[in-house]
């Protein structure tokens, strides 16, 4: 019995150097063929790839000093219908901010492709056409960046160069680096002055269908919506109207229902760009990921509190071996909120 000393991995712990001393690392690739006593896991790390939280529902109920379930992607709600499964106490941590700069850069790639057209030239590519048209730039355009926290900024830094007049957006209102971010409660009025809406906040509560039918109404004729954050912030319903309308245009790494299905019409018409939920992955990936564990996992050795604890399961705490400190679910939410 290692007492919550052990930690299961996705990648093998050979790889991964400087991994903190007096834990005990075992790689899970997720199969049925476990490395040891899921009873003796204190540090439990879910897969680096869609379906995460399948594996994780066969293990999680054997488990009884797991003190830390740390995800690789940014969000959580996926593993929500898990938690009658997980040990009281136990730490839902998020991989938030680790991939922002790779989502960052696909949400403008997907506000860059549809502004200058680059859609529909792909279109008509295997026709052997050649139509110049005037398309638009992203010089002096007015984009609102909704959810500044990792991403959102991570958007903006990379527009700026292009010459965009930037409003940040996020669930209340502040100042950060000089700028003015403006609340929520704003978007009402600010939408109708928008070119461009580039979605990077978290699915809670307040975020879900944020842009529904009477907001989506809002934004000018041409303006384009990307959505990297989740697909349930917009309702796709008013969307797709809006879409097959001919009224807006809309580059989508994420979607409701998701996967999107094939017969959807969204799949089909000429302004919706849309890729399959693949913001994060990257060849940076397995990097970035390994930096950030190994950060975590040196806190946790030192019985410090981990980074982006987003959720606790409730009921009587337990004592733990590494990794007994533990913070408020309101601190927790706190944090998590901002992002939006």
């Amino acid at each position: 019995m290692n007492d919550g000393r052990t930690v299961w991995l996705p990648y093998r712990p050979e790889r991964i150097a400087g991994l903190p001393d007096g834990l005990v690392h075992r790689y899970w690739d997720g199969s049925d063929a476990l490395p040891g006593d899921p009873a003796d896991v204190g540090f439990l790390v879910g897969l680096p790839a869609p379906g995460a939280e399948r594996p994780l529902a066969r293990v999680l109920p054997l488990t009884r000093n797991l003190d830390v379930l740390q995800l690789l992607s940014s969000g959580h709600e996926h593993i929500l219908p898990l938690v009658d499964r997980m040990p009281p106490g136990l730490r839902v941590s998020t991989g938030r901010g680790v991939h922002g700069g790779a989502t960052a850069e696909l949400a403008v790639t997907l506000l860059l492709a549809l502004s200058r057209g680059i859609d529909g030239f792909v279109r008509r590519q295997p026709e052997g056409v050649w139509a110049p048209a005037v398309r638009h730039t992203l010089l002096g355009k007015r984009v609102l960046v909704v959810g500044y926290g990792a991403v959102g900024t991570a958007v903006a830094d990379r527009l700026r160069p292009f010459g965009c007049q930037l409003v940040p957006v996020a669930r209340t209102a502040r100042s950060a680096a000089g700028r003015h971010v403006h609340s929520a409660d704003d978007l009402p009025a600010l939408l109708p002055t928008a070119d461009a809406v580039v979605l990077c906040a978290p699915l809670t509560d307040r975020t879900h269908h944020m842009l529904g039918s009477a907001e989506l109404a809002l934004l000018p004729d041409g303006a384009i919506l990307v959505n990297v954050g989740r697909g349930e912030l917009v309702d796709t319903e008013a969307l797709t109207r809006e879409v097959r309308g001919g009224r807006l245009r809309a580059g989508l790494d994420v979607t409701d229902p998701e996967p999107l299905p094939a017969g959807h019409p969204l799949w089909r018409v000429p302004d919706a760009l849309i890729t399959p939920h693949v913001a994060a992955f990257t060849d940076a990936f397995a990097s970035m990921t390994e930096e950030f564990l190994l950060r975590q996992l040196h806190r946790y050795a030192r019985g410090e509190a981990v980074e982006n604890v987003v959720l606790t399961v409730r009921g009587q705490q337990r004592g733990r071996g590494a990794g007994a400190g533990h913070t408020t679910d309101d601190k927790e939410h706190e944090g998590h909120d901002r992002a939006a």
